[in-house]
Parts: structure tokens; C-alpha cells; sequence
């Protein structure tokens, strides 16, 4: 059965994947024909996997964004492709690619029943190294750069080339490189106020005042940065209980509404450093910060940096 499903938001791992299954499948050669549902019709994609190729025996269909589909607009053409899935065209390897699958979806349902599924990932270590290899890494520059990258590959791979072109004679690159030339990537609230949190949890208060001036720096308000440090603190509590119950980051991440299991895993490596009831005296004392913040004549700045100061 030449099916697939990708589920994945990396665009690097999922290119990867796609060429890893050309070669297994032997499908090398083929004519490729690449459809976005945002773009295209699904009648379209049904068209070609039902068409004979003459020119080759072999076909490689790749449908992107299939989560964009409403059934209700499509229902002709979602039912023509079930009965596809269920007799497939063996000269033709069909790829569907999704960034997020709802579950409780008949369509899901269906396209995980008939199609290998597959969540394409990536090292990032490994990938670092590969993508830096023949020069000397600094202990640090790999952790740094991932911490700078956010998990992002496409970035991750811009920025190993960046570093590689700077460090061309020396053939060494440090941490200081990676301060000076790569441009840490702003993702959303969560993501910036990670590293705050995790020097609050390393209880390195120098660490965590520099990374609170740096969110500043982002012009991120100082009542907002309460708002989601204390959110951060939460999600730890949350896993800290969950990881007793012995589920996977995806498990977690779909109980506690994640986009993705790396912001799981990330959190773990927090969780440690704490113990349920001191994370719950956190949220207790950011909450009253927070009160104070909207409540009183007082300099938010100044109540953050006794917060850290008298962690």
C-alpha cells in the first residue's frame, strides 16, 4: 500500500521524510505532482491519481494542508477519495501532508485507518552536528543555538550556515558566535518567557533579572510578563502531576490542549527542579503580584525583581 500521512509542523523533517519514502518505495524516477488544498480542488488530486500516466508507470502525488477540507463543501469528492484509499492505484504513491489533524474527524479517522501514518521529527542535536561537521563546537553552541532556534529547522539550518561561512578559517565556533549572529527567533508569548522561567527554576537570579531585561527589550509590558510567567509556572505544575501517570509528551500535550509535545518536553526539563507544592507557592505569590500590579500605585518592575530576587 503506497499511502502515507505526515502529520507535522516542521517543513525540514517532512521534505525529509518525503524523499526517504521515494527511495523506499523505489518511486525515485517518478513524476511528482505536488497539490495545496488551500489552493486546489480535491476533484483535481482525484483526477490525477485517477489518470494513467503515459509517459511512466509511476506517480507520486503529494496533497498538502488536507485539514483545510470541510466535508460539507467536499462531501462528493471526500467519498470518492474513501473508496480510492480503499482500492488504491499501486503505480501511484499518494503523500498527504497535514500541520494539525483534528482527531474527531471522520476524515482523520479514515485517512489514519487507510494510510501509513507518520510524524516526521528531527534530532535536533543530530542535525546541528551533521549540519556543523568538520568544525570544533564550543560546550554550549548546540544547546544555545536549539535555544535560539525554538525547535524551528528551516531557521536552524540558515543559521548553521550562517556560522559556518563566519568561522571559515578558524573552523571554530563558540557561544559568543552564536550570540553575535544568530538572531534569536520571537515566537509567541510562551515561547519568550521560557527562558525567564527556566533560569527561575535553575534559581540563577542573575540569569533570570538579564532575561527579564531582555523581554522588556521586547517591549513586552511588565503585567503581561506576570501574566505569562505565571502561566508558565501552571503548565509545570500540570506536567509535574500528569508525568506521574506515566504518559508520553503527546499524551500530555493533547490533555493540556499543546500544539506540540516539544513544548512538553522542554517543560520536563524544568520540572525537576521543583516539587508540586512549591510550584503551587509560586502561582499563590504571582497572583498576588499580579494583584498588587492592577490594584495599587506601585512599579510592576520593582515587585518582578524582588519576585526573583527572593526566589
Amino acid at each position: 500500500m503506497n499511502n502515507y500521512l505526515l502529520e507535522s509542523t516542521d517543513e525540514v523533517a517532512i521534505q525529509e521524510t518525503i524523499e526517504s519514502l521515494l527511495k523506499e518505495n523505489h518511486f525515485e524516477t517518478a513524476e511528482v505532482d505536488t497539490y495545496d488544498l488551500e489552493i486546489t480542488t480535491l476533484e483535481k488530486v482525484l483526477e490525477d491519481l485517477d489518470t494513467y500516466n503515459f509517459f511512466t508507470p509511476l506517480k507520486v502525488v503529494i496533497v498538502k494542508k488536507i485539514e483545510s477540507l470541510n466535508y460539507d463543501d467536499n462531501k462528493k469528492a471526500i467519498e470518492h477519495l474513501y473508496k480510492y484509499l480503499a482500492n488504491p492505484n499501486k503505480d501511484n504513491l499518494l503523500i498527504v501532508v497535514a500541520n494539525k489533524l483534528n482527531n474527531s474527524l471522520k476524515l482523520t479517522k479514515e485517512l489514519k485507518k487507510n494510510l501509513f501514518y507518520l510524524q516526521p521529527k528531527i534530532n535536533l542535536d543530530d542535525f546541528i552536528k551533521k549540519a556543523l561537521k568538520g568544525y570544533e563546537l564550543e560546550v554550549g553552541v548546540i544547546k544555545k543555538l536549539e535555544d535560539y532556534c525554538q525547535n524551528d529547522v528551516t531557521k536552524l539550518s540558515n543559521e548553521c550556515k550562517k556560522l559556518k561561512d563566519y568561522a571559515l578559517l578558524s573552523k571554530k565556533i563558540t557561544k559568543e558566535d552564536v550570540t553575535n549572529l544568530v538572531m534569536m527567533k520571537l515566537g509567541d508569548s510562551k515561547d519568550l518567557t521560557f527562558g525567564f522561567v527556566r533560569s527561575l527554576a535553575e534559581k540563577n537570579k542573575k540569569e533570570a533579572l538579564k532575561k527579564y531585561k531582555e523581554l522588556l527589550d521586547y517591549n513586552i509590558e511588565p503585567i503581561a510578563i506576570i501574566g505569562l510567567t505565571a502561566s508558565q509556572i501552571r503548565i509545570m505544575y500540570q506536567v509535574k502531576i500528569l508525568e506521574k501517570q506515566a504518559l508520553s509528551n503527546k499524551d500530555i500535550a493533547n490533555k493540556l490542549g499543546e500544539k506540540s509535545d516539544y513544548r512538553i518536553a522542554k517543560t520536563k526539563e524544568l520540572t525537576r527542579f521543583y516539587s508540586e507544592k512549591e510550584l503551587l507557592n509560586l502561582m499563590i505569590e504571582l497572583e498576588k503580584i499580579d494583584l498588587k500590579a492592577k490594584t495599587q500605585d506601585v512599579d510592576c518592575n520593582f515587585l518582578i525583581d524582588m519576585f526573583v530576587i527572593n526566589m
